[in-house]
């Protein structure tokens, strides 16, 4: 007769315990939606860049807007335009740029080393770092400052800049070595009169096989996992609002008290 009594006095409101685990999971749900929204969101982005990227892929060179365009360049969707530049290399002015070249490399070279960002005085106004290749660790002295002097024309590969992870070390300023081939940090290393800088710096095609710095290494690599994403959120979304089903159905069972 007492449980029966609680029960009866029970089931009219619930304590706020009930209510404020039911309203936790409510939020916890709309959470896992949001995600899987917002992974929706940059799917739809990265299909639209890798999009962007072949096509830019198969137009033909284009001269390099003029300086007074960059600030309003977006280095994102001008990612992969073939373009040409007409200048003179600053040979005291190059930054090695520390990668580990996979084996599966275009050219001969692989292995720990150095790409060779030089800054590119272009004719008219700005500067833009040029990504004249990769050159092994033991051989970068002989390399780093090679280029060809004078004015001289070049055609290559427009690339944004890379951005620094959380865990990316500062650049070596005294070494004039960086980690990522970010246009802000690379430029911290340069005379500050030869701003202003291109937001997109360009890759050189291969040269003659063996020839250093070793050129054509551009890779169009779009890691694309969000659509696994989406399903990883939607599926915490079902087993939340699955469990807070089964929990409210034991909560509220007959006979059974909840504070």
């Amino acid at each position: 007769m007492r449980n029966m009594a609680a029960s009866a006095g029970a089931s009219p409101a619930r304590g706020w315990r009930f209510w404020a685990f039911l309203l936790g999971m409510l939020a916890l749900t709309a959470l896992f939606l949001s995600l899987a929204k917002w992974q929706y969101d940059r799917l739809a982005w990265k299909n639209a860049l890798i999009a962007t990227a072949a096509a830019n892929m198969g137009l033909p060179p284009k001269p390099l807007p003029p300086a007074s365009t960059w600030p309003s360049l977006d280095p994102v969707s001008f990612q992969y335009r073939p373009v040409t530049v007409t200048g003179h290399y600053l040979n005291g002015e190059a930054v090695r740029v520390f990668v580990g070249l996979s084996a599966a490399a275009k050219g001969q070279y692989s292995g720990p080393g150095y790409w060779i960002m030089t800054p590119f005085a272009v004719d008219g106004s700005g500067t833009v770092f040029i990504d004249r290749g990769f050159v092994p660790q033991e051989l970068v002295d002989r390399y780093a400052n090679n280029a060809p002097t004078g004015t001289v024309r070049l055609t290559g590969v427009a690339v944004a800049s890379e951005e620094a992870g959380p865990f990316t070390p500062p650049p070596d300023t005294a070494h004039r070595i960086d980690w990522v081939q970010n246009i802000d940090r690379l430029s911290g290393m340069l005379d500050p009169r030869l701003k202003p800088i291109a937001p997109v710096y360009i890759d050189l095609p291969a040269g003659p096989r063996g020839s250093l710095p070793q050129g054509g290494e551009t890779t169009v690599d779009f890691p694309n996992n969000h659509l696994g994403y989406i399903y990883t959120w939607l599926g915490f979304v079902l087993t939340t609002l699955i469990m807070l089903a089964e929990w409210v159905r034991r909560q509220l069972r007959p006979g059974e008290t909840v504070e």
